[in-house]
């Protein structure tokens, strides 16, 4: 009887809170809906919401990076990983932006339309949000070893735990009781985590209550077919371009792997940030049978490089503004500016609106005559954020998935039972424990 109960699998109760998450977008439109001017004032829960979440991604991708390069016996491995995830990155993004393009210059968006005063000024003021490559390239050295833990910035951490990995790893055998201690580190910030979700439906009342009660229907309308189309292009590369590489590179059904990742798209849907779900994607490709070290390179990187849904917009939003103030764009010059928006927007993935100080930016420094058509998607840039936000994130999980299966990482039967059920995530604490040691469930 004992041993039964010892063995007895515990209650998930998490289920409830992505319910009352649900309940909570609903709500949030409808009070933006009949209360605008209330819904906007409830705008502070939902940016505390990401604030906390945003709090927990640094030491969360330190703490993997670390671990993950750390304990691998091989540097040569690590850099075969970042090989092929950066190159895979390339291909894909180039994807994106040919059928960004593509649609873009079928559907015409933005032609008619006229640019007012207060969207002119709402367009310039947009501009101070991004700097140039030089300053990106330098901005990836932190100011000292620990301020890349503090200030938030995901390459820099991301530079930093890749030294710290490798100066661990060549320490030898007196580096393991600092990898045990980070371990330990790293089971406290998942916990930390877990409990900060407890919050999501509060943060997605009020983000949602905010976007709707300033936006109104009304300013909607006008921009349907750049929403539309946007969201079609999204769907498109998504089932039609990530589904064919998953399916012909893991065999792997890209259905059962974004069900697997429902709980992370609702969070994303709701705080329109695909960073927010960074930390859980990172535990559920590690649980799904991804190696440690695989996950610990190609996710934060892919958060960085893997823009699949930022190059869609930054192509598609570039095409409208042209349009919408009379001066298309030659294909030439599209190709250029984007390539410029794309290499402008690496680190910024996870931040929300940072797609639209990439675009002022870019159009600044190319085609300033056009930079104050910025403001003519400002009201529906939160909108477009959260298909953006969602692309990217199913692009990074499939890139996670085809990189572990290229480098030899990838448990194809552990997957297997994942997707199919037969593995749940423990919710609880995001990690698996000994998990890997035990038996097998029968499929």
């Amino acid at each position: 009887m004992s041993q039964t109960t010892q063995t007895a699998p515990r209650r998930d109760r998490t289920h409830f809170l992505y319910i009352a998450v649900i309940v909570a977008v609903v709500l949030g439109i409808a009070v933006g809906f009949l209360a605008p001017d209330l819904g906007a004032k409830l705008k502070p829960l939902g940016d505390a919401f990401v604030g906390l979440i945003k709090m927990m991604i640094s030491p969360v991708i330190f703490c993997t990076i670390v671990l993950g390069v750390g304990s691998v016996a091989s540097a040569a491995k690590v850099g075969k990983v970042g090989g092929l995830a950066l190159g895979y990155f390339l291909v894909m993004s180039t994807f994106a932006l040919a059928i960004g393009l593509v649609v873009g210059n079928i559907l015409h968006p933005g032609a008619g339309l006229n640019l007012t005063d207060e969207l002119a000024k709402s367009g310039k003021e947009q501009a101070a949000g991004a700097g140039s490559t030089t300053e990106f390239l330098l901005g990836i050295i932190p100011t000292t070893l620990l301020s890349s833990l503090t200030e938030g910035d995901i390459l820099q951490t991301l530079f930093v735990a890749l030294l710290v990995g490798f100066a661990i790893q060549t320490m030898g055998a007196a580096g393991k009781p600092v990898l045990r201690g980070i371990e330990h580190l790293q089971r406290v910030v998942f916990k930390v985590l877990a409990m900060i979700m407890w919050a999501a439906p509060i943060g997605a009342f009020g983000a949602m209550a905010a976007v709707v009660g300033e936006t109104g229907i009304d300013a909607l309308k006008s921009l349907a077919v750049i929403m539309l189309g946007f969201y079609a292009t999204c769907a498109l590369f998504v089932f039609g371009v990530l589904f064919v590489v998953l399916k012909v590179t893991t065999g792997v059904n890209l259905f059962k792997l974004l069900k697997y990742l429902a709980r992370e798209f609702l969070l994303i849907l709701s705080t329109s940030s695909s960073e927010s779900a960074l930390p859980r994607l990172i535990a559920k490709m590690e649980h799904a049978g991804v190696e440690q070290t695989t996950v610990g390179v190609v996710v934060p990187t892919g958060y960085s490089f893997n823009l699949d849904g930022t190059a869609i917009y930054l192509t598609m939003a570039t095409l409208f503004i042209a349009r919408a103030m009379g001066d298309p764009l030659s294909i030439g010059e599209q190709i250029s500016l984007l390539v410029f928006m794309v290499i402008a927007s690496k680190g910024a993935a996870g931040v929300t609106g940072a797609g639209l100080a990439t675009l002022a930016g870019g159009l600044s420094s190319h085609r300033p005559e056009l930079l104050d058509g910025v403001g003519l998607i400002v009201g529906i840039d939160r909108f477009m954020s959260e298909a953006r936000a969602l692309t990217n994130f199913a692009g990074n999980a499939v890139a996670t998935v085809v990189i572990g299966a290229w480098t030899g990482s990838l448990d194809k039967e552990r997957m297997a039972a994942v997707l199919d059920g037969h593995r749940p995530f423990d919710e609880a604490t995001m990690l698996d424990e000994d998990d890997r040691h035990e038996e097998p469930v029968p499929v």
